[in-house]
């Protein structure tokens, strides 16, 4: 999505970037703080507006990239509804398009719905990628949670979007890492 040319179309620019932000830091609603005030040291500080606390996160290449091309300073955020319209377009240049079935119970019935995923991103995705994709990387779940503000583990586990596959290959990756450190026991 980084690599699409968008500028002959500013706005879906502007709600790109601001996307991508999100993606590596794991705020939309804190974005508008973010500004040159609270950047020092490399690092990006605010005071999540849900939790009151103050959160500091490392300003990704990508981020740092974004935020002086708009003199760090976070583009004016339209509305979520205009948003998350021009996001899919976006998403859909940029051929985000891996089939996706989603699970939707109406009525008591649960019908899978099989969708391309650029019609289902949405600014909260950011949030939610930033956190699953840290996860799976193997970064410490605690940690991540401190940049996301979720309080317990399992609200936090509920919220990644992780699949028993991705789980497996987790455990296959601590096991290729680990596994002069591991031994029988009696």
């Amino acid at each position: 999505m980084y690599e699409l040319d968008l500028s002959s179309t500013p706005g879906q620019e502007r709600v790109r970037d601001i996307f991508l932000i999100g993606a590596w830091t794991g705020w939309f609603g804190d974005l508008p703080q973010v500004n040159k005030e609270n950047i020092e040291g490399g690092m990006i500080h605010i005071t999540q507006h849900k939790t009151g606390n103050k959160v500091w996160i490392p300003m990704y290449p990508m981020v740092k990239a974004i935020l002086e091309k708009y003199d760090f300073e976070i583009p004016a955020i339209i509305t979520n509804q205009k948003f998350n319209e021009a996001l899919k377009l976006i998403a859909k240049k940029a051929k985000i398009n891996a089939p996706f079935h989603k699970r939707i119970t109406k009525g008591g019935k649960t019908i899978s719905t099989k969708f391309e995923k650029w019609q289902l991103v949405t600014s909260h995705s950011a949030r939610r990628s930033f956190a699953t994709n840290l996860y799976k990387s193997g970064f410490p779940s605690i940690s991540i949670m401190q940049i996301t503000g979720h309080k317990t583990e399992a609200a936090f586990l509920k919220y990644i979007k992780v699949t028993p596959e991705e789980h497996a290959k987790l455990l296959q990756m601590h096991w290729e890492k680990n596994s002069e450190h591991l031994r029988v026991v009696s």
